[in-house]
């Protein structure tokens, strides 16, 4: 009988033991770290590998060191031109420090999802619809820029934030096609009325080029005369200079006598 209950008492013995060992060892991955709290208080952190805690006293947090990418809900907007829109996008953020993460905020996923909402809401108010269309790097930049300033203090890291869509209504698009099609027209006049002004700088400076050499204007006659023959027009009627009469063997010239 003692034989018996020695080898149950040290049966369960050995059980227990084996338990509370079970219980004292972790093994962490790599991208994986321990907030050790001992009777409620910080005392460290530990990982990643294997380590060993006190059952019952210690308590461990495991905290994930990997990136994270969060998808920001849809959010209405009013742009700064008073145009409604829906925008959403998608946040990438790490845990840079274990302690704080823990200890500062009770949940930092959630923290950071609601504090992204209320910071894409709040810069593109800033904005007009076009600088929101056209202008998403600058803005993906500065929304990066906010959260990583205000996460900092839980010991998360953002880094990169990027606007997937911004949903404007019908109407709006159709205003939009309007207004780049009026500007395309407003290009083109401004163009051609450019085009008209150079063109009329070069006449004006050949005018002044030719009235200073009359052997100039003469040739330039001459040269209007080259152009119209070769339209194969039957009949040419034209002004001939006097002045011109003496260059050409053989021409006589008739003064109409009244």
């Amino acid at each position: 009988m003692d034989f018996l209950f020695d080898f149950g008492f040290y049966g369960v013995l050995g059980v227990f033991v084996l338990v509370l060992l079970a219980s004292a060892i972790k093994i962490l991955r790599e991208y994986e770290r321990a907030v050790i709290f001992t009777l409620g208080r910080f005392t460290g952190v530990k990982g990643p590998g294997l380590i060993i805690v006190i059952p019952g006293i210690q308590q461990v947090v495991r905290v994930d060191m990997r990136v994270k990418v969060l998808d920001v809900p849809s959010q209405d907007v009013i742009s700064r031109d008073n145009v409604s829109v829906r925008v959403n996008a998608v946040i990438y953020f790490r845990v840079l420090d274990a302690e704080r993460s823990t200890i500062q905020v009770e949940d930092f996923m959630q923290a950071t999802s609601e504090l992204a909402q209320t910071t894409l809401r709040s810069v593109l108010g800033k904005h007009e619809l076009d600088e929101m269309l056209s202008e998403r790097d600058t803005l993906n930049r500065d929304i990066q820029e906010l959260l990583d300033a205000q996460t900092d203090t839980w010991g998360i890291k953002v880094s990169n934030v990027e606007i997937k869509h911004v949903d404007v209504n019908e109407s709006m698009i159709r205003a939009i096609a309007q207004q780049a099609e009026a500007e395309r027209e407003r290009r083109a006049k401004v163009i051609n009325a450019q085009g008209e002004a150079q063109a009329a700088e070069k006449l004006l400076e050949a005018a002044q080029i030719m009235s200073r050499d009359p052997g100039a204007m003469q040739l330039r006659y001459l040269s209007s005369l080259n152009i119209i023959a070769a339209e194969k027009n039957s009949t040419i009627i034209f002004p001939f200079p006097m002045e011109l009469a003496g260059l050409i063997p053989g021409m006589k010239v008739v003064a109409d006598e009244k």
